[in-house]
């Protein structure tokens, strides 16, 4: 296939597929050799401890909790066994991204046919 040739609607579906294939292989291939993460036990029952959550509401209110255990969910995500799934999940959301974009777009015979009406006959 020479890139010439295409239409930039192929070359984005190319591409689409190649982002697929590459990054669900690329996810499954660090979900298939991490390490399952998990912090010392000491550490994860501080952290999980009433006295632990009752600082941080006394020091920051409820916001300081909520913010405190979506700091540690979004942390969590970028470890182990866990980066395999949000890389599959981003890899698949901007593979379909760039797949509908490429749908969408209008095919070059219908560009073309509007060209020729312009006035005075002439092409962009």
């Amino acid at each position: 296939m020479e890139w010439k040739t295409t239409n930039l609607r192929t070359r984005l579906y190319v591409i689409s597929a190649a982002i697929l294939f590459f990054g669900l292989g690329s996810a499954a291939l660090i979900y298939l050799t991490a390490e399952h993460t998990s912090h010392s036990e000491l550490i994860h029952d501080f952290e999980h401890s009433k006295r632990y959550r009752h600082d941080l509401e006394v020091i920051g209110g409820k916001m300081n909790v909520m913010m405190d255990r979506f700091y540690r969910w979004f942390v969590g995500l970028w470890q182990g066994e866990s980066l395999g799934f949000t890389l599959a999940c981003l890899t698949l959301c901007i593979s379909m991204g760039l797949f509908l974009f490429a749908y969408h777009l209008p095919s070059e015979a219908q560009s073309n046919v509007q060209g020729e009406n312009r006035p005075g006959g002439e092409n962009p």
